[in-house]
Formats: C-alpha cells, structure tokens, sequence
C-alpha cells in the first residue's frame, strides 16, 4: 500500500482523488468516441494519472509545465475549461488551436501551459527559456518538462538538460519512463541502468520514483522544486506503465500479458483508494459518490464542444495567422548625425540601439559574452548590457534556438547568434517545426531574431561558407531577411528585432569589414518585405540579394560604357517577397536576369523564375536567366572557390541577355 510521510485532510483526500478520476473519466469516454469515430486519435495515458496529477497538484500557478502525450491530467488538474479542451480534442473552430492542431498540440499561457510538437524532446528546451524568464525577473518559479524514456535517446534532451545545469536554472525534467518507445522496449533503448543516473553526468540532482504512487510523485516534486528554486535543476524518472497502445491504432500485440498483470495491481487511482480506506479518510460508499459527481463536471462541456462548429476555411483568415501583424512604424530618435560605418560596425549599431531602447532585448550565442562573438558583433555588450542579457550558451544550435523560443514566449525578444549561418543546420527541427508554425498553431507572436553569418569568397571552405537562407524560404511563419548595405545592415537587424516574428537574417562575412559608407548614428525601423531599386536602368534588370547586388552594380558600371542600361533591384526580404517590385521592373525592361551566389539547382532564384514566368510572361522579351554557382560544394583554395562562384560569366550572360 502507498504511504505519506505528512498526514492529508479528508479535504485534501477529495481534492488528489478527484483529479485522479478526472482524466480517467473523460480518457474512458474519448475511447469510446473514437470507437464512433467522433474523435480522430487517441493517445492515452490510462494508467500514468499519478505523474501528472501529481505533478500538477504539486506546483504552482506560476509555474510553467510542458505536457506530452499523455498527460490529460495537466490541463484538468490546472483547471483549463473543458468546453475549448474538448473543442481542441476534437478539432473545432473554438479550440485553442481553432481547428489548426490535433490533440495536445497546443498550449494556454493564460494557465502556463506549453503545449508540445511531434518531435517529442524539442519542447525541453523551450522549458530551459521559460525557466531563464523565471531567474531574470527573480520570480519564485520553476518550468516542468515531461518526456517519454524514447525521446531521452534525442539530441534536445541532453542539450536542455546540460543547459539548464550549466544556466542554474529553475527547470525540472519529468521522463515518464512507461517501458515502451511506441513499440521498442526501454531494452533496446538505452543500456544505463537509470535514465536518472544520466543527471550525475550534467551535474544535475536526480530522483527514480514509482510514478504510480500519486504521494511519491507529490512529496518528490516539492523536493525538486525546492532544488530548482536555488539554481539546482532537477531530472526526475517516473516508473510507471501504458496500458495502452503507443496510440489506439497500434494495439498492445507486442507487450507481455505479465506486466499488464502486475501494472493493472499497481493502478495509481486503485492504489490511492486502498490507501483512503485504510486510513480512514474515504470509505467506498463516499467514494463512490464522488465517482458519481466525475461526469457531471464535463458532460455539458463535452455534449456542447461535440455538435460545435467545425471551423470553416477562409483564405483570408488563414493566411493572416500565419504571421503577428508588424507596426507600420516606430519611434526613431530625429537627432541622428551622419557617421562612416563598415558593414559590421552597423549590424552593432543596430542591434545595441534595440537594446539600449527595450531591456527585454537579449542575445544568447556561443563566445559572444567576454570574448564578443568570432566576428566581434557583441563586442563590449557585456559590459554594457550584463550577464543575463548577453549569455553564452554551450555548442547547442538546437538548445538555444528552443531556450529563445522559451524566453520570447515569456515576452522577451531573444536574439540567437549562429556562429556561421553552417550551423544552423544543426538546429533546423527548432526554426522549421517549433518556431515557424508556433503563432499559426496557437501561441502569441513569437519575436525572436536569428544572426547568421554567411557567404563565400572569403577561403572558408565547405562548412564555413555556405549561404542556406533559400533552405527556409518554403517555410511560412519565418522572415528572411538579406542585408547587402551597410545601411540595410544597420537598420534591418534594427527592424528584425522589433518585428513581432521569428527573423532569420543573414550578414555576409565578407562584406563584414570591406564595405563601408556614410550612415545615421540611430537605426531607422521600416517594415520587412520591400525590395529596392539600387540602380535604374532600361535593357534588363538583374535581380539579386546580398552580395549579388554588390556584384551586379558593378557589372552594370562596366556595361554602361557599353551603352547597356542595367536596372538593378536588391530583393532585401527573400521571405516575403516584393513581388510587386519585381512585377514593375520587368514591366519596364522586359528582361530579367536572377543573380544567386549559392548553387544554381532550387536556389532562391529559383521561385523568383517561376513568379517572373507566371505573373511577368507577357511583357518578356527574352527568357528569364539564372546565373548561380556550380552545383558543388564549396571548395577551400581560393583559385578553386572563384571558379565555383562563377561571377566571371555573370557580364557575357547580360550581354547575350539584351542581344536576344
């Protein structure tokens, strides 16, 4: 029989026995419509109650919690109306995802909750910036995190867990360690004896507790959150048992009938029954009676949200969540005076003025405290700004992209510096499915900024040099943006920062500190999206970006001796494009050439083609043109890097362009 170290009030005995029923109730009655097919999937958490009741009767309401799953428990014990969760559960318009997202695919900040993605252990990171939100504003509270034992195998896992040691943050880590990875036992998962044990490597504490034993769960969370509050985070593993499938449609063929046996004996819900009987608090008749009053508190909620409207699709409304609507303008100081920047000296003066004007503005990355960045960026910011404002993270693309999106969704505006734009493959899962899509799905704006250095020319070789912005033009919910002045530079990565949405912008490295010119002292905001005619012309337009507009204003200088009128367009914004602006320079040339510095194949130029083809067809003189790099990667001698570039071929291509 489970025990108690603290004696509990009949109160407190109605109060953990109803929150225990709660979920298994309305679980049971969701299998029942799924058998009816009014509910499309179901993952149950039939027999794990306790880890998530307990969890949630043992914090408080300014903490944060990170459910999967199975963990119905969270959002009933946190008190979350029942009539928009089961809108959510069964797709409705008024749900919280408004029909966008399936199940617990969703969150509710008015309760603290964060709900998860698919990729299982991406949302633990997240709980490591909302944790980091906590200590800044020196608040008495901590984030929980669940995860399974299979998504313990995953690289965001040891990323949050080595972040949040290494942070000292208030953060608490829940594996629900239920024997089973869909179908693949714990045995074939790991082969440490613990997964608990994995926090002595992190310089974590850690806890192994029956999670079927609702009072272990409880005394054990008020120990970790005891922890966390002094800067110990705290991994806690919770044996416990799915006596279902992974999701109903699997089945449960692959589990032994023995443990069911033994686990249905080690029922958290029965379990705390025997021990209300035992001592007296709750005898079966009283129990019985409050199994009676269960239904009552949902069946009206739960009869409404099934014959409530779906949602209906209307193209206007769709398209418009995708994005947090961007100020049209913002305050700018008017006392300005004209001063000579380089490039990189700009991206500075941008991103300090967003700092000097608004706190909640940080910047996390590697190296860039002390030692200011490896191209110096944050140079100084430490001194200016502190420690809590300009962090270094460990070698975590993914961590820090998660801990931003943490931070941003606490309402500050993170900045996360790539090292090089390379590395930010490493944390591509982060940006594509959790940041892009979280204002869509559910959540307020997200305002969070990505730096990346990229670009060739500079001897970087293969891994050093790559330019991946067309990688996320294809992904809605993301901004990216392309600074090729000095200008742009200042006053886009100024911009990025004030837009309530998730940012990529990319500075090139070699522009860095060979561009120089005459700019404001203050960054000036103006909305993402608007290309810009650098130079007029009449023959054709080359359309480019970054660098490419550097080497297209060259090439047009050299072809005006020869009487040929280049127009030159800088696209700025690669998502969302200026179709517009593209639009009215072909209409006036007639001839477009698309200027990359990437690989020709499925560039950026690529959609800019098919858009010219599509919208521009008729007013077209000639084919529309791509001039790109070799479809290789980049190689290091530089003899070899100058032929991959291929910008020698760049002014015959214009040439044979206006002759055709």
């Amino acid at each position: 029989m489970i025990k108690t170290s603290k004696k509990i009030t009949t109160k407190e005995a109605r109060e953990i026995y109803t929150a225990l029923l709660l979920p298994r109730y309305i679980e049971e009655k969701m299998l029942k419509l799924l058998r009816q097919n009014k509910i499309s999937k179901w993952f149950s958490g039939i027999g794990q109650e306790a880890v998530a009741v307990g969890v949630t009767l043992s914090s408080e309401s300014d903490d944060y919690i990170l459910p999967m799953h199975r963990n119905l428990g969270v959002f009933t014990t946190r008190k979350v109306p029942f009539y928009p969760l089961f809108c959510q559960l069964f797709g409705k318009a008024e749900g919280f995802s408004k029909g966008r997202e399936r199940s617990f695919h969703f969150g509710t900040l008015d309760h603290n909750i964060v709900g998860m993605i698919s990729h299982l252990a991406a949302m633990m990171p997240v709980a490591d910036g909302l944790a980091m939100a906590h200590k800044m504003r020196k608040k008495n509270a901590v984030a929980f995190s669940f995860c399974g034992d299979g998504a313990t195998s995953e690289g965001d896992f040891h990323e949050a867990l080595n972040l949040a040691a290494v942070w000292e943050l208030p953060a608490i880590f829940i594996i629900e360690n239920n024997g089973y990875g869909l179908s693949t036992p714990t045995s074939e998962q790991y082969a440490c004896e613990k997964l608990s044990d994995r926090a002595i490597g992190y310089g974590m504490e850690s806890f192994h507790i029956d999670g079927n034993n609702i009072f272990e769960v409880m005394e054990t969370v008020k120990k970790a959150r005891k922890l966390a509050l002094k800067g110990k985070p705290v991994l806690i593993e919770a044996q416990t048992f799915r006596m279902r499938g992974h999701e109903e449609a699997s089945g449960t063929h692959y589990v032994p009938d023995i443990l069911f046996e033994n686990w249905a004996a080690k029922d958290p819900i029965l379990r705390f029954e025997e021990y209300l009987e035992a001592n007296k608090l709750l005898n079966k008749e009283e129990q019985q009676a409050i199994r009676g009053q269960i239904e009552e508190l949902y069946k009206a909620d739960l009869d409404r949200a099934l014959v409530a409207d779906d949602p209906i699709f209307d193209r206007d409304t769709e398209l418009n969540a995708v994005y947090a609507p961007a100020p049209t303008s913002h305050p700018s100081p008017s006392n300005g005076k004209v001063v000579e920047r380089r490039f990189v000296d700009a991206i500075q003066a941008g991103l300090k003025q967003a700092f000097e004007e608004d706190d909640t503005t940080i910047i996390i990355g590697q190296d860039i405290a002390e030692y200011g960045g490896v191209f110096k960026i944050t140079e100084g910011f430490l001194d200016a700004f502190g420690k809590d404002r300009v962090r270094n993270t460990p070698i975590i693309e993914s961590g820090a992209l998660g801990a931003a999106l943490g931070l941003a969704y606490a309402g500050f505006k993170p900045v996360v510096e790539m090292q090089f734009a390379d590395f930010i493959s490493c944390g591509f899962n982060q940006i594509v499915n959790n940041i892009a899509k979280s204002h869509y799905r559910w959540s307020p704006a997200v305002n969070l900024t990505i730096r990346a250095p990229h670009g060739a020319g500079v001897g970087a070789g293969p891994f050093h040099s790559q330019s991946p912005e067309g990688w996320f033009m294809q992904i809605p919910g993301l901004k990216v943006v392309v600074p090729a002045t000095v200008e742009d530079a200042q006053n886009m990565v100024y911009s990025s920062i004030i837009d309530p949405n998730p940012v990529l912008i990319f500075e090139h490295k070699k522009l860095y500190r060979s561009l120089r010119s005459d700019v404001s002292t203050h960054a000036t905001y103006e909305p993402l999206g608007k290309a810009k005619v650098r130079k007029e012309g009449s023959d054709a337009t080359v359309f480019a970006f970054g660098m490419g507009v550097h080497w297209a204003l060259e090439t047009a200088e050299v072809l005006e001796k020869e009487g040929i009128s280049i127009e030159v367009v800088d696209l700025r914004t690669l998502l969302p494009l200026d179709i517009e602006t593209i639009q009215k320079s072909v209409q006036k040339t007639h001839r477009a050439i698309l200027l990359q510095e990437v690989s020709l194949t499925m560039g950026p130029m690529a959609e800019i083609s098919a858009l010219i083809s599509e919208y521009c067809f008729e007013y077209l003189d000639a084919p529309v043109i791509r001039c790109g790099a070799l479809d290789m990667p980049i190689p290091f001698n530089k003899n070899l890097e100058e032929e991959f570039l291929k910008r020698n071929i760049f002014e015959q291509k214009i040439r044979d362009l206006v002759k055709y």
